[in-house]
């Protein structure tokens, strides 16, 4: 240990005492050999890459006296106890995020690790902070305030993002009776539903008559034609045509019910999309960057699908099996009670299979669709992206990508399919068991004089009916479990509450002049705050800068003022009145967007330019996109405004994506107009059209805009540079430049001077292979 080292001591802390992530176990047993017997761990981060940014695991600790860091060189403890002038400094650098102890005079440590340790980071360097401040000051530290949900404000498990209270999925298997959550979408229909239920009725009645009839066939024409009677031909042609008659209404009857249900039950499935559908352009982006689109696709088309399948054939089919199986036995019973019982021995039986294998039928179903959905999201991921797939040479990787996610779908069919296998052909051999019971029942009866045989013959008739009626109706446990899973997923959905709610008592804009102003803004994504206290003030027809480092929270603010989320504190108002009493559509249609990355929707030229404004006539999309210098490259198509741009507008290069784009929010004329790295996909000369194009279109509108060229927000009215979610620096360019604080250092990092000139040379971290090269 150097001599900035404390001494060994092997006491261990009461590690019940740790504030920040727990330790691992690792790394434990020499951290407890480097603390004093009353020094207490505050906050701790694993580390995953050491200063040349090769993958090696390491542990940076703050305790109570001090910061502690593993040196892997001398393999011991380097430790820094509090001075006056010390900073912990976190910064985010192309991807890998860093923290960098230093003082007055000079960078004493550093540390390199991926972003997925950055809200441990955070909070080490947030403690730290704190503890520096109380040490310094001879006071005793503030318990940490326990990280709550942003939404209901309760604490947060330790070690989680995720807020059990508002949890919006819960991942439980689905249950039968979510299936009658869909009577609020069949309720427009009840009409149509109970006709075709009498319909059902009814044909169902029909189809129980002809086997009544074969009873006096039997025993008054056949068996008397037997002993030399002769037949009676009025009889028989009456019996006959009352068999014709039966099959003729039931099929009539059996034509009206499926026409009128199959109806019902598509219209039941389009509203149910349309809803689902409806209810998912309603959620937050929050909801979104939880979710693949294959899985969202497959639950809106196949799970919709699949219920209005159950809906127009299968639940009619049970439906059918349930009258069919109740007026049979009133049928049987009436001819012979005795006969009746014996048939329904196997009724028992069957009823507990069809209880014991539910529930696991319904569970695997939904891991079915589950594993479905995997495999649409390998697809919709590949299939957009073809072009990166092949540029990298990456169809072998993604056709065993695909293969391992239909391979894991086959496993799961399979674990059902044995499930199933098993369980209908037991049902089929109970009900041949009846059969046979049945038979030698009545053959007895026969013999004993009790029943006729024609009595026997109707009886058995009847009794086929009845078992394969019953043994349909055990098949429909696979269609309801289906059909259950898939409304679950559904309704996953439409459970789900948007983050950015619609106000309950709304207050309409009045005339918007572009005015903003953000109080004490705060913004905290699961235990990571990544705005805080942020104060700003827009007036109309200013232009703002936002610059900052990668992960200072530009985008976010951004985001947050177009509110596709909501502040977790604070406000931003618009006109004086706060963004969230105001309706989301009203809103947001006095915002023009330009995203760093252009997406263009399927269709004409044309018809992307007035995307937000669909009633733009052809002279105003001409002229949008000559003020974004897109008309002449758009005249050079071949259609000219009516050429289409593919999916994605991958027909066009991504310097003329974004001009669309520009021209797209420029239709609109919105009275605030944010500019997220606008001009990152053109050539420099593009560029230069841009910016001269906008310096005209900007005089009246309020517009924000964010670049890493720091050379295209010069003209900014004012510059707001963003550090760790703060505001650091405000002011015009000219202004920061004197004043050399973090844009000044930002800039000259740009134009290849010192990347750190408050503190000193800070010597660039270079790859090793670099390194060779170089050399």
């Amino acid at each position: 240990m150097n001599s900035e080292s404390s001494p060994h001591v092997h006491a261990a802390p009461a590690y019940s005492d740790y504030l920040g992530p727990a330790v691992p176990d690792a790394w434990r047993p020499r951290l407890d050999a480097a603390l004093a017997p009353d020094e207490k761990v505050l906050a701790s981060l694993a580390l995953d890459l050491d200063t040349r940014l090769q993958f090696r695991s390491g542990l940076v600790a703050l305790t109570s006296k001090r910061l502690l860091g593993w040196d892997h060189e001398t393999q011991d403890w380097r430790s820094w106890e509090f001075r006056d002038g010390m900073v912990l400094r976190h910064r985010d650098q192309a991807g890998v995020a860093s923290l960098d102890l230093i003082d007055a005079t000079a960078k004493l440590d550093g540390w390199r690790f991926t972003l997925a340790l950055d809200p441990a980071a955070h909070n080490l360097a947030d403690r730290f902070k704190a503890q520096l401040e109380c040490v310094l000051a001879g006071r005793q530290p503030a318990p940490p305030e326990p990280l709550t949900c942003p939404t209901c404000d309760a604490p947060l498990p330790p070690g989680t993002d995720e807020c059990p209270t508002c949890a919006r999925e819960i991942h439980t298997p689905p249950s039968t009776w979510t299936l009658l959550r869909l009577w609020r979408f069949a309720r427009p229909y009840k009409g149509q539903l109970l006709a075709g239920f009498i319909l059902t009725l009814l044909s169902t009645g029909a189809t129980l008559v002809p086997p009544y009839l074969t009873m006096p066939l039997m025993d008054e024409v056949l068996i008397p034609f037997q002993n030399g009677v002769p037949i009676d031909s009025h009889k028989v042609m009456m019996l006959l045509g009352g068999l014709f008659a039966a099959a003729l209404v039931a099929w009539s009857l059996g034509w009206a019910k499926t026409y009128i249900l199959a109806l019902a039950s598509e219209r039941i499935g389009a509203d149910l999309r349309i809803t689902t559908y409806e209810h998912l352009q309603g959620l937050s982006l929050e909801y979104f960057g939880g979710k693949r689109t294959g899985d969202l696709m497959s639950r809106i088309g196949a799970e919709t699908d699949r219920i209005t399948l159950f809906l127009s054939l299968q639940l009619l089919d049970f439906a059918t099996d349930v009258l069919m199986i109740t007026m049979t036995a009133a049928i049987l019973i009436s001819i012979n009670p005795w006969l009746a019982l014996v048939t329904l021995v196997p009724l028992p039986f069957i009823a507990w299979l069809i209880h014991a294998v539910r529930d696991r039928l319904r569970y695997g179903f939904e891991q079915v669709d589950r594993v479905w959905s995997e495999v649409t999201s390998v697809l919709a991921d590949t299939i957009p992206g073809i072009r990166v797939v092949k540029a990298f040479a990456q169809e072998k990787r993604e056709v065993n990508r695909f293969k391992d996610a239909n391979m894991h779908n086959l496993q799961v069919n399979d674990r059902v399919n044995r499930i199933w296998s098993v369980f209908s052909p037991t049902v089929t051999l109970a009900t041949e068991v009846g059969l046979l019971i049945v038979w030698g029942f009545g053959i007895w009866l026969v013999a004993d004089k009790s029943i006729t045989v024609g009595v026997l013959t109707a009886f058995l008739t009847y009794i086929s009916r009845f078992y394969t009626r019953l043994d349909s109706m055990s098949r429909i446990v696979s269609f309801t479990q289906k059909a259950a899973a898939g409304a679950k997923r559904i309704f996953d959905i439409l459970d789900h509450v948007s983050s950015v709610p619609e106000p309950a008592k709304p207050q309409h804009l009045p005339a918007v002049t572009g005015a903003i102003e953000c109080r004490k803004v705060g913004f905290r994504h699961g235990n990571r705050t990544i705005l805080r206290g942020v104060d700003l003030s827009i007036q109309p027809g200013e232009m703002i800068g936002l610059v900052g480092h990668s992960g200072s929270g530009k985008s976010t603010l951004v985001n947050l003022i177009c509110r596709f989320y909501d502040v977790t504190d604070g406000s931003i108002r618009i006109e004086g009145i706060d963004v969230r009493a105001v309706p989301v559509s009203e809103y947001r249609r006095n915002i023009g967007l330009v995203l760093q990355e252009p997406f263009l929707f399927f269709g004409t030229i044309a018809e992307n330019i007035a995307y937000g404004k669909p009633d733009a006539t052809r002279d105003e999309i001409i002229s949008a996109a000559r003020a974004a210098h897109a008309h002449d490259f758009i005249m050079r198509l071949p259609h000219g405004y009516d050429s289409l741009v593919g999916e994605r507008g991958q027909a066009l290069s991504g310097g003329e994506r974004q001009r669309i784009s520009i021209a797209r929010a420029l239709l609109i004329d919105p009275r605030i107009l944010i500019l997220d790295e606008a001009t990152s996909a053109v050539d420099t000369e593009t560029e230069m059209e841009i910016q001269a194009a906008l310096e005209n279109l900007i005089r009246g509108r309020t517009t924000i805009a964010i670049a890493h060229r720091l050379s295209t927000l010069r003209k900014a009215d004012r510059l707001v540079v963003l550090d760790r979610g703060q505001i650091v620096e405000i002011g015009n360019h000219d202004a920061l430049m004197e004043k050399q604080g973090a844009y000044f250092r930002l800039y000259e990092a740009q134009t290849r001077k010192l990347d750190d000139v408050a503190i000193g040379a800070d010597k660039p971290i270079v790859p090793p292979h670099r390194e060779h090269a170089n050399a």
